[in-house]
């Protein structure tokens, strides 16, 4: 079965290219009730003491910053009056007061930028870990239906626009905050009818804050949406550069790419609309509260009834207070951005593996001397789905220990399916799949993955060294281990002649190498790793003949004694099994030895005539 058949039917739509208008939120995990605050709460809260401090500085320097208007207005109505009367003393004073007010004001933001970037870049080196190990722990389905380039994105897109909310706007909302608690208890003190006032501004303020805040949650949601869409049909098409090239499809990529492009920039300038509308209503109050106060002061002032100094100091409060309304807009717009992208996240979290860890794991009973494999049983097993789809209808099988079975069939026939159950890449939906008698979902991923191990057709490689992905078999090996291995394996020679050998560097997925060098690659991977039971899917169907008879020697060598289930579209690759099964929609319509089945008149038979003649 190819890797399309295998994956569930209702997932092909997952990276389809939306046509203009479509909604596309194919992307969204929903995150339980409570799951983003509790995220956020968990990445903060080793980071309880820092967050203090960092807090404790902010108070301090806004406290500085707040006592500069009281001292002006001390200056106008004490200091200057002192001095026209030859007193100098209180106009120093103030002097020498701004001045220290000013450095320490300097002196604790600088403080504060630092230990709050120090925990911002902490809250996200812990983020992208663990959505990097979670990703990991994740089953395989997830993985065919939510695409590496939506990884990608909630590990960049979504975590960049976190930093940016906790280094660039949190500050600006506490300073906001902060400000309005300082202005409003002062503003209060110096004269209550201009607090008064001042006060009553907040509620048009609020009002507006909380219309911007629904409208552009909406927004952001749609603008992370969007983004990664964008992301994804680049991961794809760069991943599938040579179809894309072979088959000429530049002009169509560009012009899905454009819709997704275009959607992005729409959900981009819907934002910046957003952000417009509530800049100019918050200026619009803020204009008009101080504009009223000024024009109420001056009149106060002309009567006598209120001081110059309280006046002055009431506008700069006031301008200090409703300056950083802009900026507020700025931190809501990261705010709804990183709240998003947070939701997203916490989504991505809060999925759970398909296939868990055993809660009481049993350990298998120790490998019978001289016989490497173990005996596998199929146990009434059948899979389907999540949609419904039933791929392997109810059935039963046993392969005993030290048996090459190899398993042959149309496209979708079920073939891969059935490797990926005894490699547990899926659970039956019912029965089970027993491993020397033990349930393979008592086994721990540890004791499994050391007991099975799958060898695809891709046959993929990490960047790094020719050892280093051989020793991945095996990571405690030492170098000797590495080279037997390879040498056993038929695959020494060509590595020795590379141009640093076992230590040259196979670049992206092996692309140093060719297809059939990778495959003995994965083989000597593979003997290094000593499984009991090892399959092999479709490990051929990529080679030239060459490649092919030299990956079949290496076969020969490291299927002896063990349990191999080899999946198969070239009959060549049949000839080494001691039995083979053919299967049909799910089914094993024929079982027995090569020899026996290519004597009947099943269809197994028919294939190796068909086979046979194609050579000829």
């Amino acid at each position: 079965m190819t890797a399309a058949t295998t994956a569930p039917v209702e997932d092909k739509d997952d990276d389809r290219t939306p046509k203009a208008g479509d909604p596309f939120d194919q992307d969204r995990l929903p995150a339980p009730p409570g799951a983003t605050g509790a995220l956020l709460r968990s990445l903060l809260s080793p980071l309880r003491g820092r967050v203090a401090v960092t807090a404790v500085l902010l108070l301090l320097q806004q406290a500085a910053v707040q006592a500069g208007p009281l001292l002006v207005a001390y200056a106008i109505d004490r200091a200057v009056p002192a001095f026209r009367a030859a007193d100098h003393g209180p106009l120093v004073a103030v002097a020498v007061a701004y001045l220290l007010c000013a450095t320490a004001s300097g002196t604790l933001q600088y403080a504060f930028v630092k230990a709050s970037a120090r925990v911002s870049q902490d809250v996200l080196l812990d983020l992208r870990g663990r959505i990097f190990r979670h990703a990991q722990e994740l089953s395989v389905d997830f993985h065919e239906r939510y695409t590496s380039g939506r990884l990608i994105s909630r590990s960049t897109t979504d975590v960049e626009s976190l930093r940016e909310l906790l280094e660039e706007g949190l500050q600006e909302l506490v300073t906001v905050i902060l400000s309005a608690v300082y202005i409003s208890v002062l503003l209060l003190w110096l004269d209550l009818g201009l607090g008064a006032v001042a006060l009553a501004s907040f509620v048009p303020l609020y009002l507006l804050v909380r219309s911007y805040q629904r409208r552009a949650g909406r927004v952001y949601r749609k603008r992370s949406t969007a983004i990664a869409a964008v992301i994804v049909k680049f991961v794809e098409t760069m991943n599938g550069i040579r179809p894309v090239r072979a088959f000429r499809r530049e002009a169509a990529n560009d012009a899905e790419f454009a819709v997704l492009n275009g959607r992005h920039e729409r959900t981009n300038g819907d934002a910046l609309l957003e952000m417009a509308r509530y800049v100019v209503g918050s200026r619009i109050t803020a204009n008009t509260t101080v504009a009223l106060i000024v024009l109420w002061g001056a009149y106060r002032v002309a009567d006598g009834s209120l001081e110059l100094g309280v006046l002055a100091a009431a506008v700069l409060y006031l301008r200090r207070l409703y300056d950083p309304i802009d900026r507020l807009g700025m931190f809501l717009n990261s705010y709804q951005s990183a709240a998003a992208s947070l939701e997203k996240i916490a989504g991505l979290l809060a999925q759970t593996p398909s296939v868990p860890e055993p809660v009481s794991p049993r350990e298998l009973p120790g490998r019978r001397p001289g016989l490497p494999g173990r005996e596998v049983v199929f146990d009434d097993v059948r899979f389907a789905y999540r949609t419904g789809g039933e791929v392997l209808p109810r059935f039963g099988l046993t392969l005993p220990a030290g048996q090459t079975v190899a398993v042959v069939g149309s496209t979708g026939a079920g073939k891969s399916t059935l490797a990926k159950l005894l490699a547990r890449f899926y659970d039956p939906t019912d029965g089970r799949v027993l491993l020397d008698g033990v349930d393979l979902g008592d086994l721990t991923g540890g004791d499994l993955r050391r007991e099975v191990v799958m060898v695809t057709q891709e046959a993929f490689l990490f960047s790094g060294t020719v050892a280093e992905n051989i020793a991945i078999g095996r990571p405690d090996a030492t170098r000797e281990e590495i080279e037997q291995a390879a040498k056993e394996i038929g695959a020494h020679d060509f590595i020795a002649a590379l141009p640093d050998g076992y230590d040259t560097d196979v670049r992206k997925r092996g692309g140093r190498i060719s297809a059939g060098q990778r495959q003995l690659v994965a083989f000597a991977r593979a003997l290094l790793a000593d499984p009991a039971v090892l399959i092999l899917d479709e490990a051929t169907s990529s080679l030239d003949i060459p490649g092919e008879r030299a990956v079949q020697r290496a076969m020969a060598t490291v299927l002896k004694g063990r349990t191999a289930v080899v999946i198969a579209h070239r009959l060549s690759t049949v000839e080494i099994a001691d039995r083979v099964l053919v299967m049909e929609h799910g089914r094993i319509v024929e079982d027995g030895s090569p020899a026996h089945l290519i004597a009947g008149t099943g269809r197994f038979a028919d294939l190796h005539r068909a086979w046979r003649d194609s050579l000829a």
